[in-house]
């Protein structure tokens, strides 16, 4: 006889910080099939629902919703084709989007609220002051919530912009990372204009998620004051390292696809394809560091070699550009137990990849007001 369990159990079995409360909402979803009854009416469940209720738990890991996780569990593949469950997937997709395009016009709206520098607060208090009175039904008091607005507006033309003050107000609380990483994070918001990028920046190494922090920004920083090689994928990346920074520590640089003429991450990717520079990524040495801001499958090869211990970076900034492979093989970095900076999902490039470096190298030495010294002028 098969074995049964009560919803505490079913609940315990699971784990993933699935509760009861959480079970009887996934079966008046239809997420679960009810279950049988005992005969003191209490819910059993078997095997099947232990599975089940895992791959829901999968699902919710990979960011899908309980809507989109109901159509893929209800599918049925003898009879529905792959191509109608794809575009299925496809609408709901695009309504996500639409969603997020809601949210970011509303968030947008906000950060020109709520971004406004010092100089900017005197105008904005009166327009604040304004804002609960204010009645916007008429075509009047329209124009005069236009007229009150204005005058934030116009006090961006009397100084420069505090970015420091405008991202202590936007950014979230990040009051368990280091101040280095911090200013990383900070940067890479600046140099995106996307504040939500700082909850998909993930650093690595170590068990916990402050050792994990702070064994990847110790392990950079002891990298590039032994004046490691800096490896980056294509020529576009290397060129936005600070160089005289690296030259300064004694940090030579590299280029692992050293072609000047790719202008794109596809160009990128089809040359890296090409085994020449394949085997040079083999050749690497041990305690370098690799910017990885365009190409997916060199992040997929150096984690590949990463695995096989063909090679053990000092550390891997990995934020190249991609819907398909580019999230997998951040995925594979997060996993490879060496010190990692990168940026979940899809969002990437090379300038990012850059400034992750740069603000490394920025904590180690203080910018003068020239360069010159580097190079003994």
């Amino acid at each position: 006889m098969a074995q049964v369990l009560t919803i505490k159990e079913l609940t315990d079995a699971v784990g993933g910080g699935i509760t009861p409360r959480m079970v009887r909402h996934y079966h008046q979803l239809g997420l679960l099939p009810q279950p049988a009854r005992s005969p003191g009416n209490y819910r059993l469940y078997t095997d099947s629902d232990v599975q089940r209720l895992k791959q829901i738990v999968a699902l919710k890991q990979q960011g899908f919703q309980l809507a989109h996780i109901l159509k893929l569990l209800a599918a049925d593949p003898s009879h529905d084709a792959p191509e109608t469950l794809l575009s299925q997937l496809q609408r709901q997709y695009q309504t996500v989007i639409e969603q997020i395009t809601r949210l970011r016009q509303t968030a947008s709206a906000l950060e020109h609220l709520l971004g406004r520098d010092r100089s900017c607060q005197a105008a904005q208090a009166e327009v604040l002051a304004h804002l609960k009175p204010l009645e916007a039904q008429t075509q009047t008091h329209l124009h005069c919530f236009e007229e009150l607005w204005n005058q934030i507006d116009a006090e961006v033309h009397t100084h420069p912009e505090a970015f420091g003050e405008s991202l202590q107000r936007l950014l979230p609380d990040l009051g368990d990372r280091s101040e280095i990483e911090v200013d990383l994070i900070a940067r890479l918001v600046l140099a995106c204009g996307d504040v939500s990028l700082a909850s998909f920046v993930r650093l690595g190494k170590g068990a916990t998620t402050a050792e994990r922090n702070c064994g990847a920004i110790a392990a950079s920083r002891e990298a590039l004051k032994a004046g490691c090689l800096v490896i980056a994928d294509v020529p576009m990346v290397m060129t936005a390292l600070d160089q005289p920074r690296l030259r300064h520590l004694g940090c030579k640089t590299a280029t692992l696809i050293d072609d000047p003429h790719i202008t794109s991450a596809t160009d990128a990717e089809q040359l890296f394809w090409q085994q020449t520079w394949r085997e040079r990524l083999s050749s690497c040495p041990n305690g370098c560091i690799f910017v990885v801001g365009y190409a997916p499958s060199v992040l997929l090869a150096l984690c590949e070699a990463i695995a096989q211990g063909t090679i053990q970076p000092a550390l891997v900034i990995g934020m190249p550009i991609g819907f398909s492979h580019a999230p997998i093989a951040k995925q594979q970095l997060m996993q490879s137990g060496v010190p990692f900076i990168t940026i979940e999902g899809s969002t990437g490039g090379g300038l990012l990849a850059a400034i992750a470096l740069n603000s490394l190298a920025e904590s180690l030495i203080a910018k003068p007001d020239c360069h010159c010294y580097l190079t003994g002028r």
